[in-house]
C-alpha cells in the first residue's frame, strides 16, 4: 500500500529513508530521534541504516515515529 502513496510522500519521511538522508534534509528531527533513544543518528551505520531498521533495533513502534517525524517538518 504504502508505494503506491510514493508519489504523494515527496515532502514525507518513510520508513525506507536513512538515518543520515533524514537529519540532513529536515535537522529539526534530530531531537525526536534522540528523545526516542535513537542515538545511532551519529554512528558510521546511519549512512545505510533506514529509519524502520532504527526503529525495529530499538523496539520502538514505527507509524508513531514516522508520525511525530512528519508532524515536525510540516
Amino acid at each position: 500500500m504504502e508505494k503506491n502513496n510514493n508519489k504523494n510522500n515527496k515532502n514525507k519521511i518513510t520508513k525506507d529513508m536513512t538515518f543520515t538522508k533524514v537529519i540532513k534534509k529536515y535537522p529539526e528531527t534530530e531531537k525526536i530521534f534522540l528523545e526516542y533513544g535513537m542515538h545511532c543518528i551519529g554512528c558510521p551505520l546511519a549512512i545505510q541504516e533506514t529509519i524502520e531498521q532504527g526503529a525495529n533495533a530499538h523496539g520502538i513502534d514505527i507509524k508513531k515515529l514516522l508520525k511525530e517525524l512528519n508532524k515536525k517538518i510540516k
